[in-house]
């Protein structure tokens, strides 16, 4: 299980130190680097036609310069989360990430159409308003900005405008992606769909937009120096207030069934289906007429020397493990290639032995180290990610899925966070150690005859598909 990357990805970085700031004037796209490690928008549109050949991307399990990333399938079939690290996104300071979370008969093709279209829609919108903006002579999308004495109100409003660009781009990526699903020939989102959750990092600034229940937290120092958990971005669920007030005011439903109370669903007007648990998706578009969205919640924050990973995950992960039971297994991974895949096996672990009548949800989680650092080659063999496997995958030797994009492995699906209740209630083991166990506790699953709503189905994103006659009620 190596991770689609180039050997070129492993090499040191020569991007900017994290405290170096840059004017105002020089930042974006790379229009102050040197010539040669300048991107065009034409050199990404040629790239787009061998994504898997992209150096410095990666989307399957292994690790990159400065991250991890890893999946794992549940018990209800194919997995249906992806995920994605993209450095030198824009120039080599900037690192794109993003975990994708599907459902629905569907879900994991649109999961990977998202992983793979969305980045590359972001950095059409970011060279529009890059091209846009050299005619004034401002730049779109800034960097670090920092007051060197002058006129704050200025720099005040420099920030905003920049603030006010990468929001632009940001809904305009998920608004045409979702566009883009719409109208897709070979892949029916009617009641298939995908959460997502994205990050840019530019220098210091993380610029981010998220939908549905995927989460990403931020692993910091307090004053204290103590790990500390900080939450990024909101789950968007239906019993949010102001979610559930839209979904209403578009005729949508939103309740939980009898036996599984905690998990708010959107419900169409005139049927008991889908029962999505989530207001905000990508596809879905059976209930986008009822007030499930697909505009991203946009949020920008500038990071300190105190803050030291973030870690993005699909529900599967936050289902079983508090931010701080996440930050703290990360924290205290053996090596940091490895801390996505101790993250997901204390998740199984965890689904084991707290819902053991439920389905294992799937789980992707990816680990982004802010110093730009993660652990020699060496290290990386130790957990199973040899560079002769990342290599043989990044040649094409991966499975191929239906539509054509590299498969990936699966566990699966939808709920909300839960409390820790324990002290310690990972009891980490060692990898190779977990394995077995995880093993061996596989083959007793596989002998149990699981129906597809049997148990506690708090994981299900979609309970069933809508049943629509033939004549559709009026509307009001």
């Amino acid at each position: 299980m190596g991770g689609c990357v180039s050997t070129s990805s492993l090499r040191g970085r020569n991007g900017r130190s994290r405290g170096e700031s840059l004017s105002p004037s020089c930042l974006g796209l790379g229009l102050c680097r040197r010539k040669r490690s300048r991107k065009t928008f034409s050199d990404h549109v040629t790239m787009l036609q061998h994504l898997s050949s992209i150096p410095n991307r990666i989307f399957t399990n292994g690790k990159s310069r400065t991250s991890c990333i890893f999946t794992q399938q549940g018990r209800k079939g194919i997995n249906q989360d992806a995920m994605i690290v993209w450095e030198d996104f824009l120039s080599d300071d900037v690192t794109f990430c993003g975990v994708f979370d599907g459902h629905g008969p569907h879900g994991h093709l649109v999961a990977r159409k998202v992983r793979d279209a969305l980045p590359l829609k972001l950095l059409s919108f970011l060279h529009s308003c890059e091209l846009k903006q050299n005619g004034s002579g401002t730049s779109c999308c800034a960097g670090n900005l920092k007051s060197d004495g002058g006129d704050m109100e200025k720099d005040g409003a420099t920030e905003d405008k920049v603030d006010s660009s990468w929001r632009e781009a940001f809904l305009k990526s998920y608004k045409a992606m979702d566009k883009e699903l719409r109208s897709h020939p070979n892949l029916d989102c009617f009641c298939s769909g995908s959460t997502a959750v994205t990050i840019l990092k530019q220098g210091l600034n993380l610029y981010m937009g998220n939908i549905g229940d995927s989460r990403a937290i931020l692993g910091s120092k307090d004053n204290n120096d103590c790990m500390v958990a900080i939450q990024l971005t909101v789950d968007l669920k239906p019993d949010l207030p102001r979610e559930a007030e839209r979904i209403k005011r578009c005729k949508g439903r939103v309740f939980a069934l009898q036996d599984e109370p905690e998990v708010p669903r959107v419900w169409l007007p005139f049927d008991d289906a889908p029962g999505l648990a989530m207001a905000r998706a990508f596809g879905d578009f059976c209930l986008k007429e009822y007030g499930v969205i697909s505009i991203p919640e946009f949020s920008h924050r500038t990071l300190t020397e105190r803050d030291k990973f973030i870690v993005l995950a699909s529900d599967g992960v936050w289902d079983v493990l508090s931010n701080e039971e996440v930050v703290e297994i990360v924290s205290t991974a053996p090596t940091r290639s490895s801390a996505a895949r101790i993250l997901v096996d204390c998740a199984a672990r965890e689904w084991k032995s707290k819902y053991p009548t439920s389905k294992m949800d799937d789980c992707a989680v990816v680990c982004l180290f802010l110093d730009g650092k993660v652990d020699s080659e060496s290290d990386c063999e130790e957990q199973g990610f040899s560079s002769a496997t990342i290599q043989s995958n990044h040649s094409g030797n991966a499975a191929e899925s239906d539509d054509g994009q590299n498969s990936e492995p699966s566990l699966q699906r939808n709920f909300t966070v839960r409390s820790s209740e324990e002290n310690d209630p990972y009891k980490r083991l060692p990898v190779e150690e977990a394995e077995e166990v995880d093993e061996e506790a596989a083959a007793v699953l596989e002998d149990q005859n699981w129906s597809g709503l049997e148990g506690v189905t708090r994981v299900n994103s979609l309970v069933q598909l809508p049943r629509f006659s033939e004549e559709r009620p009026p509307k009001a």
